[in-house]
């Protein structure tokens, strides 16, 4: 195993505790030997004065892995406690593959409540000549420093990481750093060294190591004491058993090149939730301060004119300042940005909806992509909705699409169809429909779907009980929510953005967890946008 396929790994094991302590939660919030009664600890990642103000991604655990095992089993009915005490078991495995350790000999008796790792810089060599190279950390909490030497020891003794090399000593700043050198002449593959008792880190090259010590030395470097950091934590007060810190751009470009420029960063802590884990997060580094506090005390009624199945759901009000605020915020290539406009412009290529929908709806508003990608968009009328709906058909009429009238349950409703003639007879293919509710304006590629609205009124999404099971745990008052079915979303995801199956490769034990994935803005002040995100899980 190499050791960035270990970090890799890692970096996965510590989702799938989170996952899996977030699905077993529901049991024993009230009796947890973690006594997380209200749904964590307060604490922060306190290793993250190792790790650079410009690191690209820094994941903690704040909870000891043996203590979580303890929460999941003393959640889990007897019956189902020898499947989760072997799907752990895999997890542990899995991760000590081939480096001949076992978590509970070498590992647990000195492991204390952190665990963090970090993805330290892009390139941290900055060598042309071998390209770029991300510098992985790894900083481990230590209940008993004596015991950690002695798993160094084990470690480099059993040869955890694969090929010839000679073992180095350093002394760096009063931190005895070790190393596999190998001795073709490429650099070390490990390095590690105990700090004060108190961590052992872990880096894939002793320069990543001697970095992380300047950092604690020069504070002025490190991501602790980082002032858009520390901000994005501060209102943070939902006890936690997780935090994780990413710089949205390096992550957004695949780490293709290191930053330089003031750019977004997401702060997401993790808390347990009777549905799963809940999620405060903080997007600083925005392009205004201007305060926007939330505006919804309630979900909109607009999510009574949806159908009661849905795959991605966005409700909220004024579109168009939503609008801005997304491509401001996320940028316009953004995933969530293409997913929206994709669904918007399924009926015609032509129709850009910034233009032709975004500026007349300015009441509350949602918009859902049903399981067999048909979508419905619904929005309270105003005095510009006539008048958009004209523009519209003109859109409709130019693409060659007829536009007819058909009444359902007397209820009248307006359909684009396509018409072709085959065989001596004429057949429809409808592009889009649409009639009002109530003071409504329902809006499809699917005839069928406005059919079904019209003549099921009752049954809408927030009857819905996972959806309301989803939405009921996100805060207000807030700016309207996103909601997805995970399972039904997920191939959609994929199909859109190939990028998605290499991340689906490495966090597939913690996806399969995941029921839905529900999401609410709770405003924004200082410059730093708050949202609160709930993984909605399931331990089997």
């Amino acid at each position: 195993m190499t050791l960035r396929s270990f970090f890799i790994a890692l970096l996965t094991a510590v989702l799938v505790l989170l996952a899996i302590a977030g699905g077993g939660v529901a049991w024993v919030l009230a009796q947890s030997p973690l006594n997380l009664n209200d749904g964590g600890v307060e604490a922060t990642p306190t290793a993250a004065m190792f790790i650079p103000k410009q690191s690209p991604l820094m994941v903690s655990l704040l909870v000891n892995p043996t203590r979580l095992e303890s929460l999941v089993q003393v959640g889990t009915p007897l019956g189902d406690r020898p499947r989760t005490r072997q799907e752990l078991d895999r997890l542990k495995a899995g991760l000590l593959a081939q480096t001949g350790l076992n978590y509970r000999r070498d590992i647990q008796g000195w492991l204390g409540d952190e665990i963090t790792l970090a993805i330290t810089s892009l390139d941290y060599d900055r060598n042309p000549d071998n390209g770029a190279q991300m510098g992985y950390l790894l900083a481990v909490a230590a209940q008993d420093g004596e015991r950690a030497r002695e798993f160094l020891q084990i470690l480099y003794a059993k040869g955890a990481i694969a090929g010839e090399a000679d073992l180095v000593f350093e002394q760096y700043k009063g931190v005895n750093l070790i190393y596999r050198q190998t001795r073709n002449g490429q650099g070390a593959n490990l390095a590690s060294a105990v700090v004060g008792d108190r961590y052992v880190l872990f880096a894939n090259d002793p320069k990543v190591l001697r970095d992380a010590i300047n950092n604690v030395q020069v504070p002025t470097l490190n991501l602790a004491q980082s002032t858009a950091y520390q901000q994005a934590l501060a209102p943070i007060n939902r006890p936690r058993i997780g935090v994780a810190y990413l710089n949205l751009l390096a992550v957004a470009k695949a780490f293709d090149t290191e930053p330089t420029d003031p750019i977004p960063t997401l702060t997401l802590a993790f808390g347990l939730s009777p549905e799963g884990l809940i999620a405060d997060t903080a997007v600083a580094g925005l392009a205004t301060d201007q305060a926007q506090p939330p505006s919804l005390t309630a979900p909109v009624t607009a999510l009574q004119y949806l159908p009661p199945k849905t795959s991605f759901t966005a409700a909220g009000t004024d579109l168009q300042q939503f609008w801005e605020q997304i491509t401001t915020s996320l940028g316009t290539d953004s995933p969530v940005v293409s997913l929206l406009t994709t669904a918007l412009t399924q009926f015609s290529p032509d129709l850009d909806p910034t233009e032709a929908i975004f500026p007349w709806v300015t009441g509350d508003y949602a918009l859902s992509v049903l399981p067999n990608r048909d979508w419905v968009f619904v929005t309270r009328q105003t005095e510009q909705t006539p008048a958009a709906l004209g523009e519209l058909d003109s859109l409709a009429q130019a693409q060659n699409l007829t536009i007819s009238t058909v009444s359902i349950q007397d209820q009248p409703v307006t359909a684009w169809a396509e018409l072709a003639a085959a065989g001596g007879q004429i057949t429809a293919k409808v592009q889009g429909a649409y009639t009002t509710l109530d003071d409504y304006l329902v809006l499809s590629n699917s005839l069928n779907v406005v059919s079904n609205l019209v003549r099921s009124r009752r049954a809408n999404l927030t009857t819905s009980q996972a959806f309301q099971a989803a939405i009921a745990p996100l805060p207000t008052p807030n700016n309207g929510l996103l909601y997805l079915d995970w399972p039904q979303v997920r191939p959609l995801i994929t199909e859109k953005f190939p990028v998605v199956k290499v991340i689906e490769v490495a966090a597939k034990p913690i996806l399969e967890h995941v029921r839905s994935l529900s999401l609410t803005s709770t405003g924004q002040a200082d410059g730093i946008s708050r949202a609160t995100l709930l993984f909605n899980l399931s331990l089997f």
